[in-house]
């Protein structure tokens, strides 16, 4: 039985998105619609490229769901984390980039709320 996932999304850095679609779509079957990663039509991922002078590393960050994103920002800061990236506020939500003590980094994000 597979267990049910933690994340509510992953977005894939890399330096070449369109070759990152061909390789997960004929690795794994995936489908991308656009920057998207999607399932039947919904998206569970994205693929940001990163530009060419960026010096960071191709990685998988996962984002993890949160009540309250600004308490838990402050919390992976009081447990030793790193605050990368300030509150972003989305249509679909908020979202803080944090790294634990040994530098991997999470996006922690908070839904908007429903009308």
């Amino acid at each position: 039985m597979r267990p049910t996932s933690p994340f509510v999304f992953f977005d894939v850095r890399t330096a070449d998105a369109d070759g990152s679609k061909r390789f997960f779509a004929e690795l794994l079957g995936w489908e991308a619609n656009g920057p998207l990663l999607t399932s039947d039509g919904a998206p569970w991922g994205g693929l940001t490229e990163l530009a060419p002078d960026d010096v960071r590393t191709p990685q998988w960050l996962p984002y993890a769901p949160v009540p309250d994103v600004d308490a838990a920002a402050a919390k992976a800061v009081a447990l030793g984390g790193t605050l990368v990236r300030e509150r972003t506020d989305l249509p679909v939500g908020s979202l803080v980039v944090v790294t634990d003590p040994g530098g991997a980094a999470l996006v922690l994000f908070q839904a908007a709320e429903t009308p």
